[in-house]
């Protein structure tokens, strides 16, 4: 906006430094584990509960569609619509709507974290590994958390506007 002249950046700080800390994270971490885990290697953290498990994921959530042939530009251009539609929406919140800022920032950064690896290496890293006795949960990274951290703060801000919106 601009007042007297001068550019207020208002919650974009706010976005850039919540987006790039998630990125850097994500990417720094899957850079480590690619170049310091063979592909399939397991280390235990916490018996019977978490293991990093170095895996790549050429799908979605799941591995998801990992077997189509279009598979790529598709990820790739639901990846970039996402981040840019996100955009437009973190430029329509109110300055008051701080959790939907910090969650939009954090699903933002784990989608171009997961485009990133789609675009350099046609699939995504995965390490983390999440189970219980023998049912895991399917291998994910830290993009795909900030993707779930963000979705989940994002769906409590909703239920919190809209009591607001009834008791105003």
């Amino acid at each position: 906006m601009h007042r007297g002249g001068k550019i207020e950046m208002g919650r974009w700080p706010l976005f850039a430094v919540i987006s790039i800390a998630g990125l850097v994270i994500d990417q720094f971490t899957k850079l480590y584990i690619a170049g310091s885990m063979y592909l399939y290697q397991s280390v235990p953290v916490i018996d019977g509960f978490f293991n990093i498990f170095y895996i790549r994921n050429k799908g979605a959530a799941f591995s998801f569609l990992s077997q189509a042939s279009w598979r790529l530009p598709f990820f790739i251009a639901i990846s970039s619509i996402a981040a840019l539609v996100i955009i437009v929406a973190f430029s329509k919140l109110r300055d008051d709507q701080k959790m939907a800022q910090v969650s939009l920032a954090m699903i933002f950064s784990g989608a171009v974290g997961n485009l990133i690896d789609r675009i350099r290496l046609g699939e995504v890293i995965d390490f983390l590994d999440v189970y219980w006795q023998n049912h895991h949960w399917p291998a994910f990274n830290v993009a795909d958390s900030c993707i779930c951290v963000g979705v989940a703060l994002l769906a409590l801000d909703m239920l919190r506007e809209e009591k607001r919106r009834k008791s105003a």
